[in-house]
């Protein structure tokens, strides 16, 4: 690409709003424009309860008709129906399928719970650490000059 070209590309970006080249758009986002991530605790708790309930349901109503099923296909198979052995397969692929929907939900559960106990840690961590010589807390403003 020529400079000509690339002083062209960079006039008609300018023109069209919705194209931004090596900047962040001024709003969107999630979080206001600001580009931080927040997290809350009651939300991170309450969707790890969530996924932790489903995880229970679903393990106990998926195992509801998996002996039936079971028996009704060793019964068609002894009687020499080839349903049988096609009745077998779906019991085996219905056990693989809710077991990953089941360790999936556990993972969800389990990653929040961590990422809860891991912020808990990081806030412990950020309030020790931001503190003057004398142990006081450091103000927003100072800390604002460490950076400035």
């Amino acid at each position: 690409m020529a400079w000509d070209e690339w002083e062209q590309a960079k006039t008609r970006t300018q023109q069209d709003a919705s194209m931004r080249l090596n900047q962040v758009a001024s709003e969107g986002g999630g979080g206001g424009g600001q580009g931080d991530l927040v997290v809350h605790n009651d939300v991170l708790g309450a969707l790890g309860n969530l996924a932790y309930g489903l995880r229970q349901q679903f393990s106990t109503a998926s195992d509801h008709a998996r002996q039936n099923t079971f028996d009704a296909s060793v019964q068609l198979f002894n009687d020499g129906l080839d349903m049988g052995s096609a009745l077998t397969e779906l019991h085996d692929a219905w056990i693989t399928k809710s077991g990953t929907l089941k360790q999936a939900c556990a993972h969800i559960s389990n990653h929040l719970d961590y990422s809860r106990a891991e912020r808990a840690k990081d806030e412990v961590k950020i309030a020790t650490d931001m503190r003057t010589a004398d142990g006081d807390d450091l103000s927003v403003s100072r800390i604002r000059d460490y950076y400035t």
